[in-house]
């Protein structure tokens, strides 16, 4: 059987279970959070970024979710520096050109600031630049994707945090914790 586990990853915590290149750097890594033996990360979650990691013993079922040829959609909640207007968010849902080519198009949304955990440390705030907050879905999963595609657009991303992945949300799972999907 087919073992599943939701995991809401704190900002500052690597996506994996070790952290070899830089051992005695106390880095915080998974194997803080989830002790379970054979599951691993479907897919990668920056260091810099929190939310939702799909944790999973199944190599295929962790295969369809990280590969981009599947369209998995991965939608994240977004604190962007700037306020958004109708012009830059068309840019996103049309795709944008970034170094390693052009993105699939997102699905984006300008939303009301989301009821969120505080972030430690907070996010840096500053009383002359205005922020605001996106949906935004995509079916990729490049490296730093929507972080980069924000800033292509003159947006730089403040904050991000993945809601879902396909099917599985964050919903009523506590930032450090996890559960079975």
């Amino acid at each position: 059987m087919t073992r599943i586990i939701l995991f809401n990853k704190p900002f500052d915590v690597l996506s994996q279970f070790t952290d070899k290149s830089t051992e005695g750097t106390g880095r915080r890594t998974l194997s803080e959070f989830v002790k379970v033996p054979a599951v691993y990360p479907a897919g990668r979650l920056d260091r810099d970024s929190e939310g939702l990691m799909v944790l999973t013993d199944n190599g295929k079922l962790q295969a369809k979710i990280s590969n981009p040829k599947f369209r998995s959609p991965k939608t994240y909640l977004a604190q962007v520096e700037g306020m958004p207007t109708e012009e830059l968010l068309d840019q996103l849902r049309a795709g944008v050109t970034l170094k390693d080519g052009p993105t699939r198009p997102a699905q984006v949304d300008q939303i009301d600031p989301p009821h969120l955990w505080p972030r430690d440390p907070p996010v840096r705030y500053r009383k002359t630049v205005p922020d605001g907050w996106l949906r935004i879905t995509i079916t990729e999963g490049r490296n730093r994707q929507v972080r980069r595609m924000t800033a292509h657009v003159g947006l730089p991303c403040l904050r991000l945090v993945r809601w879902s992945v396909g099917e599985w949300s964050l919903d009523g799972i506590a930032p450090g914790t996890w559960r079975d999907a």
